[in-house]
């Protein structure tokens, strides 16, 4: 299993950490004169053009970071105003702050003073915080979240909760989060977004035993990063076959979705399956075979409404490595479901094969079996299980199912049965639209019948939304439509080996 992502912690789980790198001797000012540098580098490398720096600086060790950051960005030339609107002060944050007015750097009043700044600096608070914030503080972070600059917030945006991702009353609207260290598990459920921004990881040397010591008794959680790339199954023998590289059976469409299962096998070629084979009703045969013309291509017999009724003998589904169900299957598919569940073979499903499964709720499922689905489908696959934030929800149902559970959105989160989870920290609401999920089932498909099931699964997640991002930046949100998203697939994955990632 892969283990080498960064991790995703809670706020006991990095203060235990943090803990145990003083206890070993590493002094908290030294930790806090590297973030402070290393934000200071990214800040310069990112927005070179803001030369005038309004900084935020609270009253514990986030705001002794921000004081960091605004004495280095002084020493560099950079104009820096600081608003403090606290007056006790933790100790080593109190000698920034002396240290910082001894320099000559202006300290405002008001948080008024700040309006004409070409970019926000956010260290009042870090993780950790609990109570709500209210009164005029909240006034001034509501103000600020109205000003036309970019906002960048350290660590955790102030007022988020970094555990849950909760707005605690009000909360700094960043454009980026950086966070210090390890991911805090707040900045990647979903619906904190609007106010995370895009996450950055600022690392600052954590040793892995350290990391491993706190988190050896709990699940681990992930958040898959670039080396999801080398997860691919791209290494080939010079004298390998199409029967050695894995056999996928793709399974669905109908009269009424015709386009869905295209789609999927249009995707799957892309991961470089030996063999690829399609069943669908024998309406939609001539369709994709003309579209995908290296599939084989298994016309089923139809009900009256244009779905598959069933499977032909003929299809031995013990010889594939891999199968995936569901895209434009339509709910009248039962037979086909409960078939596929019982071909012991590794298996993807998806759409109208999880809202059949839902009526069928056949748990525990045997091993590798992949679930993707929707926020939708999820909840009628789990019905008790949608208390809580996201994260739990699906960790939840990989351990009810005994599948991996697949829980797409703007966070798409993986849960093994085990309880370790995995985030992709990186995607586009371009995504948001008909077929793009369809295309995401053929890509984990075709990988599944080549490797193992988690890698097939997360590293599919990754090439989706990072082909989404491509596609975005040269089509703008408007043209990631699921052919333009497939045309990105392979150009994506190459520009990613050319890299060396």
């Amino acid at each position: 299993m892969k283990t080498t992502f960064p991790a995703i912690v809670t706020t006991a789980e990095m203060q235990a950490i943090e803990g145990a790198m003083f206890n070993a001797g590493f002094p908290v000012p030294a930790l806090m004169e590297k973030v402070g540098q290393r934000l200071s580098d990214f800040l310069q490398r990112q927005f070179p053009q803001y030369r005038r720096v309004g900084v935020l600086a609270g009253p514990g060790h986030n705001g002794g970071d921000a004081l960091v950051v605004a004495r280095e960005l002084w020493h560099r030339g950079y104009e820096v105003k600081v608003w403090q609107p606290f007056e006790r002060l933790k100790p080593l944050t109190a000698d920034h702050a002396r240290y910082a007015r001894f320099l000559g750097l202006p300290f405002v009043e008001t948080v008024d003073s700040l309006q004409e700044v070409d970019l926000i600096v956010d260290g009042l608070f870090g993780f950790g915080l609990e109570r709500e914030l209210t009164g005029e503080l909240a006034h001034a972070i509501d103000q600020i979240n109205t000003w036309r600059q970019p906002r960048v917030s350290i660590d955790v945006p102030s007022g988020l909760h970094s555990d849950t991702g909760a707005v605690l009353g009000t909360a700094i609207q960043a454009d980026r989060t950086l966070c210090l260290g390890l991911w805090k598990r707040g900045l990647l459920v979903e619906e904190a977004q609007p106010w995370v921004g895009q996450g950055v990881l600022i690392p600052f040397d954590i040793p892995s035993a350290v990391i491993e010591a706190a988190l050896a008794t709990v699940p681990r959680r992930y958040c898959l990063d670039a080396s999801c790339w080398q997860e691919l199954p791209l290494s080939r023998s010079p004298i390998t076959h199409k029967y050695q590289q894995g056999q996928l059976l793709l399974i669905g469409g109908s009269e009424q979705f015709g386009g869905s299962i295209l789609l999927s096998a249009l995707a799957a070629r892309c991961t470089g399956v030996g063999m690829l084979v399609v069943a669908v009703p024998r309406s939609l045969k001539s369709l994709v075979l003309s579209r995908v013309p290296d599939a084989i291509v298994v016309g089923c017999p139809e009900t009256a409404r244009g779905a598959i009724a069933g499977l032909p003998e003929r299809l031995e589904l013990g010889k594939f490595s891999a199968i995936a169900c569901g895209p434009g299957l339509t709910p009248e598919a039962v037979p086909v479901v409960e078939t596929v569940l019982k071909a012991g073979r590794s298996l993807v499903l998806d759409a109208d094969a999880l809202n059949i499964l839902a009526t069928l709720s056949p748990w525990p499922l045997l091993s590798s079996v992949i679930l993707t689905p929707h926020y939708g489908e999820f909840r009628r696959l789990f019905p008790d299980l949608v208390t809580g934030d996201r994260l739990d929800q699906v960790t939840a149902a990989a351990s009810r199912s005994n599948a991996i559970v697949l829980l797409k959105g703007a966070r798409t989160a993986i849960a093994s049965p085990r309880g370790d989870l995995w985030i992709n920290p990186h995607s586009t609401p371009a995504l948001a639209r008909g077929g793009s999920g369809d295309v995401l089932t053929g890509l984990i498909g075709g990988l599944l019948a080549q490797q193992e099931a988690l890698s097939a699964t997360y590293g599919g997640v990754w090439w989706h939304a990072q082909a989404g991002l491509q596609a975005e930046r040269e089509a703008t949100a408007l043209g990631v439509y699921p052919e333009q998203l497939i045309a990105h697939l392979l150009p994506t994955l190459q520009a990613a080996l050319t890299a060396g990632v």
